[in-house]
Formats: C-alpha cells, sequence, structure tokens
C-alpha cells in the first residue's frame, strides 16, 4: 500500500499556519519521479512572524515558561517528543524513505537516532541545573565568582535532505535543552518528517513559539531566516558555498553561525590490513544514504602493493549491492533525492571521463530500473590529483581511488584538500593508526572503520568544512551564551583612589 503523504501547513506559534503568499511545492518521489503531495512555501513575511513568536515564547511569563525554567522541567518536553517519536518509528521512517530516496533499513535507523537525540538532550539540559552558578576558583579573597550558562536567545537552524529529521534532531534537541527558541528550515528536498514533528510538539504540549517550523525554498525562507537582526544565531548544514552566503548575511550584525559543511574525505588502506573487512567499510563510507554524506570518505587512497587485489573485492562487492526501489526489502542503495542531483552526478562522472579518468564499475542508471533518480554504485581509477573528481565533493554514490607507496606519500594526499570534514585510516598496526590520525587534517578521524557517529561525540569540521562542534556536550554549547559574575565581598573599601575629606 502506497505510503500517505500528511497535508501540513507552517508551524508556527504552535499552531499550523497558511503561508502567508499561500505557495506550496511539490513532494517529488525520487524512486518513482511521481508527485506524491505538497509543503508548505514560506517567505520572508512568514519568517518575520515565526520570529515574533520565537522572541515571546522566551519572554513570556518573564522566561520561566521556557528561557529561564529550569533545566528538568525541559528535559520533560524533550523526553516527551523522543517517546512520541518512538511510537510513530515504522510510520516515519517510511514517509522519510519516499521523500529522501534512502533505503527503509537506513531510515529506521535513523528514526531511532532521533529519539535517541532528544533523551540524551534531555539529560543534558538537567545536568545543567547542577551547573548553575558554578563557582570559579579566585586567587584573590575579596571577590568571588561564579559563571551562569544562559540561551543564547531566537536560533534559525538550517538542515540538509540527506538525513532530514536526523539533521534536524541533532540541532533542535540541544537548542531546547539550551533553552532557546528556535525556528527550523529543513530543505525543500525532503521536509515531510520535519513538519512531523510540528505534529509531535503539538501533541506533547510545547510552549507555543519555542519551536517553529517553516518549509521553502532556501532563498525565499532560508535567506531572509539567516540575516533577520532578531535572530540571534544561525546553525546551518548544506554545502560549503550557501555556508559562506549564510556567513556574510551574519556578518554585518556579528551574528554567531555554526556550520557543518562539504567534504572529499580520504580512506586510506594500508596493506596489512584484512581486506574483505576493509571493503566492505570503504564500500560503507561511500554508498551510504546512497553516497549523499558531507563525511563520506569519497577517497579511496590505497597502497599499491595491495591495490590489484583490493580492486578485484571492491568490484565485486559493488556488484553485489542491491540498488533499488528504497522500500524493497534489502535495499542498500535508493535513488538520489532530485532531478537535479541525478544530473550533477552524471556531469562529474561525465567530466572525470573526459579529463582521462577510468570508470571500472557503474557510472549510469541501472539497466534494471527505467525510472527514479538512481545511479550504480561508481568507482572512477587513473585519476589525478588536479581532477575535478579527486578535488570537488560530488555527494553521490561515487568512489575515486588512488596508489601510494609510502606513508607519507599517503598522507600528502589525504591532506591535499580544501576539506576537512572525515578521514579514516585502516591497517593492523596501532601505532601508526595513532600517528596517522593526529596527521590527518579533519574534524573526524575514524580507525579501521568509516561514517560512524554517535550522539556522545562531537562532530564538525575544519577547513572549507565549517566549525563549530555539533553532538555532545559540545553541541548543547553551541546555543549557551557564557556569563561570568562577580562580587566583591569584602568589607574594606577598595582603596585605589585617595580618599576626599569628609565635610
Amino acid at each position: 500500500m502506497a505510503t500517505q503523504i500528511p497535508n501540513r501547513q507552517l508551524f508556527i506559534d504552535g499552531e499550523w499556519r497558511e503561508p502567508a503568499l499561500k505557495k506550496r511545492i511539490p513532494i517529488i518521489n525520487p524512486a518513482t519521479e511521481e508527485t506524491i503531495g505538497d509543503i508548505p512555501a514560506a517567505t520572508a513575511e512568514d519568517v518575520e512572524i515565526a520570529v515574533e513568536a520565537a522572541r515571546k515564547a522566551l519572554a513570556r511569563n518573564k522566561g520561566r515558561d521556557w528561557s529561564s525554567a529550569s533545566g528538568a522541567v525541559r528535559a520533560k518536553y524533550l523526553r516527551a517528543i523522543a517517546s512520541k517519536i518512538k511510537e510513530r518509528k515504522s510510520e516515519l521512517a517510511k514517509l522519510e524513505a519516499v521523500d529522501s530516496g534512502k533505503p527503509l533499513d537506513e531510515t529506521t535507523s535513523d528514526i531511532d537516532e532521533v529519539a535517541g537525540c532528544f533523551e540524551y538532550y534531555a539529560g543534558l539540559a538537567e545536568s545543567l541545573d547542577a551547573k548553575e552558578k558554578a563557582p570559579i576558583s579566585l586567587p584573590a579573597e575579596n571577590f568571588k565568582s561564579h559563571v551562569l550558562q544562559e540561551p543564547i536567545g531566537v536560533v534559525g537552524l538550517i538542515t540538509a535532505w540527506n538525513y532530514p529529521l536526523l539533521m534536524a534532531a541533532w540541532k533542535v534537541a540541544p537548542a531546547l535543552a539550551a533553552g532557546c527558541a528556535a525556528i527550523l528550515k529543513p530543505s525543500e528536498l525532503a521536509s515531510i518528517t520535519c513538519l512531523e514533528l510540528a505534529e509531535v510538539c503539538i501533541k506533547v504540549g510545547l510552549p507555543p513559539g519555542v519551536l517553529n517550523i517553516l518549509t521553502g525554498l532556501g532563498q525565499e525562507a532560508g535567506a531572509p531566516l539567516a540575516s533577520h537582526p532578531h535572530v540571534d544565531k544561525v546553525a546551518f548544514t548544506g554545502s560549503t558555498i550557501t555556508g559562506s552566503k549564510i556567513m556574510a548575511a551574519a556578518a554585518p550584525l556579528v551574528k554567531p553561525v555554526s556550520l557543518e559543511l562539504g567534504g572529499k574525505s580520504p580512506i586510506v588502506v594500508f596493506e596489512d590490513v584484512d581486506i574483505e573487512k576493509a571493503v566492505e567499510w570503504t564500500c560503507f563510507g561511500i554508498f551510504l544514504t546512497n553516497g549523499q554524506i558531507c563525511s563520506a570518505t569519497s577517497r579511496l587512497i590505497v597502497h599499491e602493493r595491495i591495490a590489484a587485489e583490493f580492486m578485484d573485492r571492491l568490484l565485486k562487492w559493488c556488484k553485489n549491492i542491491k540498488v533499488s526501489d528504497p522500500m524493497d526489502e534489502g535495499c542498500r542503495l535508493g535513488p538520489v533525492v532530485s532531478r537535479g542531483q541525478y544530473e550533477k552526478i552524471l556531469k562529474f562522472i561525465s567530466t572525470a571521463k573526459s579529463e582521462g579518468a577510468k570508470v571500472a564499475f557503474g557510472g549510469g542508471r541501472p539497466e534494471h530500473l527505467k525510472k527514479g533518480f538512481f545511479i550504480e554504485p561508481t568507482i572512477i581509477t587513473d585519476v589525478t590529483a588536479s581532477m575535478q573528481i579527486w578535488r570537488e565533493e560530488v555527494f553521490g554514490p561515487v568512489l575515486c581511488v588512488k596508489t601510494f607507496g609510502s606513508e607519507e606519500e599517503a598522507l600528502e594526499l589525504a591532506n591535499d584538500t580544501y576539506y576537512g570534514l572525515g578521514a579514516a585510516v585502516m591497517s593492523k598496526d596501532s601505532e601508526r593508526c595513532e600517528r596517522f590520525s593526529k596527521a590527518l587534517q579533519a574534524g573526524i578521524v575514524w580507525i579501521n572503520c568509516s561514517q560512524p557517529s554517535f550522539i556522545q561525540a562531537p562532530w564538525g569540521g575544519i577547513k572549507r568544512s565549517g566549525f563549530g562542534r555539533e553532538l555532545g556536550e559540545w553541541g548543547l554549547h553551541l546555543y549557551l551564551s557564557v556569563k561570568q559574575v562577580t562580587q566583591y565581598v569584602s568589607d574594606q573599601p577598595w582603596g585605589w583612589f585617595k580618599s576626599p575629606s569628609k565635610p
């Protein structure tokens, strides 16, 4: 039976609200290319209303309803949200699969992580109470000092389409835990489950205006949100080009931003690996989420001594990957999210061939799939370090390969990129792995694996992959402002100036 797409409006001030211009955007199932519904299209007028609702939510009852409430109060709402998400797990996973094209097994796992994220930040919200007025040890006995951690204010959260609800949770959960009021703007390419988060918030009675959800186009909704003078911070996940524009929009107001951007991550495979294990992790690192991961280890750097055997096994593993409708049992590679992405990826492959690279596997549409935005798992060899396919983010199921002869050469190849999100090293030599992980220029390093992420561990990049760390305690700190409070406690005058004579 076909998955029914709920018909929703914008979520502002605790209510469903029709967009000011009454515009809507069609939802295209990437597996069938059919229109299966539509989402509301917010514009600057709706952003204005949402920002006002968020500011009112912070100030309501002098902040006691939310921003100044105890962390324990906010934690109850976060746990209630997690509980409702668990109840709707199967439905949400199916909605996300037909919306984004991700295999159902993946989206099911993602929804589990969404619930876990809200539960985790509920615990950190409670921990804020214990840290309230944390004293600072001072060398002067006539002063005492403590720190207040306060919500940064109204935050704009702009997210990508590859993990629609999970990327939203990575931002919404810590922002709410900190006591902020948030405006979420998910990608127009996959927004269904984010609108269902609004329905969850209604069910749990989240105070009005604490979370507002605006679907719509980046230029029409995301841009006015990022540049709004009453939005105190912007957190963004997406392309490096858009991240740069958000920085520029925030600069005149000296508004803080945190950015999780693109990547061209290496996976370095040394000659002493278990080849079967290393090949599977190589496939997982590039073909998970249909290759649409900012941290995808899309540059394979393999030791020349094992390159021939490794490539032989890699091609056999690729041949064994089930490419199908994401709702099919056992699907491991679904369609990319949209026609635009599909055409962009094929153009990357075409350019690689024209520059002299060889397509060793895949490179086009699977023969058995006549419709949908499907691209075979693709392996590209005979690559030089100056080729576009080696240097630019493809954001699709495309792996390019180079060989190396020494550790120094491997490190030079791995770090020769203006991105710095993730990197993986595969070797049985633990000292080499430790040495290499320190030398890799990346915010995340995986040893003998690729792509695992945990809510408790920090996530983010360096260089053009952005700055700021989501997840763990670091994710909470993104939405807190630290205030120092220092008090003079001596009965004696300060005595810096000479006291004037009394009349």
